[in-house]
């Protein structure tokens, strides 16, 4: 495993193996991201895999022992394409439904590394020899299934520079989105309000801020904040929800609240504190 801050400092940098490099960056080159990009904030580096193929078709695929249908990539071909753009020390990740489930954790683990490989499977899959010799880690980014992992490798890279530094404009925002670690890692985000203070939507109803919002007392925001993030999880994610109890038992009975102080730091939302942060 490569960290940053190892020997000189390099951007991060992404190094991709797929049958359709014209994927990339795709949506990456847009918005935060697309302009961390061009200031070389970080680096994209998109391969052919089909560049590897050893025959006169560029085959890259083959039936799979066994039979079944579909076709199975082609391991000398990956083997070759991995070789080219590794270097020692970087992570190999193949997008894979069976594997571990991406999570804020993980994301935050790759934005430590210097470089990952991300290589995206198509048709049934990889050859398993492949990864077994390349000693590939498979991430997965839910269950439910996808065309190739090139969908996939777009939301990993995306989760992932959004944490490098100087990509958003506030880097505090990063602490308070769901899975931060503003009230403890594993909560969801709790509700957000803006202008006007009184609105009337489609249907005719009128709704207000929460009156506690417009109170001026910064305090008792970060507690209403809390709580609100341990209701929407409860409700929504008893799974994560558990997780948390497990490190703060002290709240499942709505205990005492631990947000932590921030002397000197003045939680308004003014348009400077939102420069750089998007929907």
């Amino acid at each position: 495993m490569t960290t940053r801050g190892l020997g000189p400092e390099m951007p991060w940098t992404a190094r991709i193996l797929t049958l359709f490099p014209e994927m990339f960056p795709g949506p990456l080159g847009q918005s935060l991201a697309g302009r961390a990009l061009a200031r070389g904030d970080w680096m994209l580096e998109s391969m052919d895999i089909r560049g590897f193929a050893r025959d006169k078709h560029r085959s890259v695929d083959d039936a799979p022992f066994g039979g079944g249908a579909g076709m199975v990539m082609l391991p000398q071909v990956l083997d070759d394409a991995v070789q080219a753009v590794r270097r020692p020390g970087e992570r190999l990740i193949y997008l894979s439904p069976r594997g571990r489930l991406l999570d804020q954790a993980m994301v935050r683990e790759l934005a430590a590394e210097q470089a990952i490989v991300l290589l995206c499977g198509r048709y049934e899959g990889v050859d398993q020899r492949l990864l077994d010799a390349q000693g590939a880690e498979e991430v997965s980014l839910g269950d439910f299934i996808l065309s190739g992992g090139e969908i996939a490798a777009l939301a990993l890279i995306d989760a992932v520079v959004r944490l490098l530094p100087g990509v958003m404009g506030n880097a505090e925002s990063a602490g308070e989105e769901s899975f931060g670690a503003e009230f403890g890692a594993g909560l969801l985000e709790y509700p957000h309000y803006t202008r006007p203070a009184l609105w009337t939507g489609a249907d005719g109803a009128s709704r207000a801020v929460p009156e506690i919002l417009v109170s001026g007392d910064h305090a008792k925001v970060r507690r209403w904040r809390l709580e609100q993030a341990e209701s929407i999880t409860r409700e929504r994610r008893p799974d994560l929800w558990q997780r948390y109890l497990a490190v703060n038992p002290e709240r499942a009975e709505g205990g005492e609240s631990h947000v932590r102080k921030r002397p000197g730091r003045d939680r308004r939302r003014d348009t400077k504190e939102q420069e750089g942060r998007e929907p």
